[in-house]
């Protein structure tokens, strides 16, 4: 798996840096940008050289049997202490976020002095770059378990700071990318686990085989941390893509709904460039739908209302769902009246159940009202099928 896995980690790693590196060429650059760069070089690093064909051509590079092992792990407590400064320095002051990174820091140090110096006491004389945790659980389990206790120790913090974080953050995208680094902590658990079962494993003379597809598979957890890390960045991109397409959605929404009722109000349409902007477009058709409500208002029996807001509210509707029912059986019962010549003695003051504050509200209501009218043309087809049958 390693050979499959381990390249598609490095690849998104290493867009990842380029994407974090690209950015940081447009603002202005902080110990935070810094603190990622370094997170998502070490993360490139620590794929990149596991991937077994990488893993022995450095190994051998250096002269080291196994080196890649130790540079695999080495870098991954070093991602660790790059994300925690990323979330000390994006909850504290500069000067606050310092004082609490020194122990922090210092506890990664004394891992990897230990790591390096047990590493060295436990060399074999034989590669394994597709089973290195693996064997050395088995044959040095000192080493791994100060591997295990540096790494577990230190996704345990992220996770919690990520998620404590995310609740204050100013930014939705920062807060969505906060919660995702946070959810991944339990992939690294899983890992850790794994791990210490191998070190158990040994020690009973088995190994730690057949649950290593989860442990690798548990690594790539790592991946849903990196896309929570640059989020922040580039989600505002997916925000426009989103909005495109919403705002689009909303058009069609409404332009049935437009359609239905300025077919008999059409002094309320405005007619547009052809290339006349959606947004623009969108805008217009709103307030055409409203204009044409207003002329039909006289058109609408004054019992309609009531009625509606007692089927309503039977149904188990409230707020601006009711509302949007309200309205919906007044335009439908003023299109019948109006194509039957049939106006009443009395109507009511305005059509309108409901007064959104703003244009952001006002659309959502009219996407409402859409629906509610398209519901109510199928119950009365639905009502004049069955009467004629």
């Amino acid at each position: 798996m390693n050979a499959f896995l381990y390249p598609i980690c490095a690849a998104i790693s290493l867009l990842a840096l380029g994407l974090k590196i690209i950015t940081l060429r447009t603002c202005r650059s902080s110990p935070t940008q810094l603190a990622l760069i370094g997170n998502f070089f070490f993360l490139s690093v620590t794929f990149v050289v596991s991937t077994p064909v990488v893993w022995a051509a450095v190994s051998e590079a250096v002269g080291i049997v196994n080196f890649s092992g130790l540079l695999t792990q080495s870098s991954v407590i070093l991602s660790a202490a790059c994300q925690q400064l990323v979330l000390l320095h994006l909850s504290h002051e500069p000067s606050t976020a310092w004082r609490k990174s020194i122990p922090r820091l210092a506890g990664l140090a004394l891992i990897l002095v230990l790591m390096v110096s047990l590493f060295f006491q436990s060399t074999s004389m034989e590669e394994q770059p597709n089973d290195f945790a693996l064997t050395k659980a088995i044959y040095y389990p000192a080493y791994l378990s100060v591997y295990l206790i540096g790494h577990a120790v230190n996704q345990v913090d992220v996770g919690i700071m990520g998620w404590r974080y995310s609740k204050v953050a100013p930014t939705p995208w920062l807060r969505r990318g906060l919660r995702l680094v946070a959810i991944a902590m339990p992939c690294a658990l899983i890992y850790t686990a794994c791990r210490a079962a191998d070190i158990v494993a040994g020690a009973l003379g088995a190994t730690g085989h057949p649950w290593e597809p989860l442990a690798q598979l548990a690594i790539a957890g790592t991946v849903a941390k990196t896309i929570g890390w640059i989020l922040p960045d580039w989600g505002r991109y997916i925000s426009r893509v989103w909005e495109g397409i919403d705002r689009r959605a909303a058009y069609l929404t409404l332009t049935r709904l437009h359609r239905s009722l300025t077919d008999q109000v059409p002094t309320a349409v405005l007619t547009l460039d052809a290339g006349t902007d959606l947004r623009t477009r969108l805008y217009r058709t709103m307030v055409e739908v409203r204009d044409a409500q207003w002329f039909l208002r006289l058109w609408i029996p004054p019992e309609v209302a009531a009625e509606a807001r007692r089927r309503g509210e039977a149904a188990g509707l409230k707020g601006s769902a009711l509302a949007a029912s309200i309205e919906a059986a007044q335009l439908h019962a003023a299109i019948q009246a109006k194509m039957a010549d049939l106006p009443p003695a009395k109507n009511p003051s305005t059509p309108r159940a409901i007064e959104p504050p703003d244009i952001a509200e006002e659309l959502a209501f009219q996407r409402q009202l859409a629906k509610a009218f398209r519901a109510q043309k199928a119950v009365d087809a639905t009502a004049v099928q069955e009467h004629t049958a």
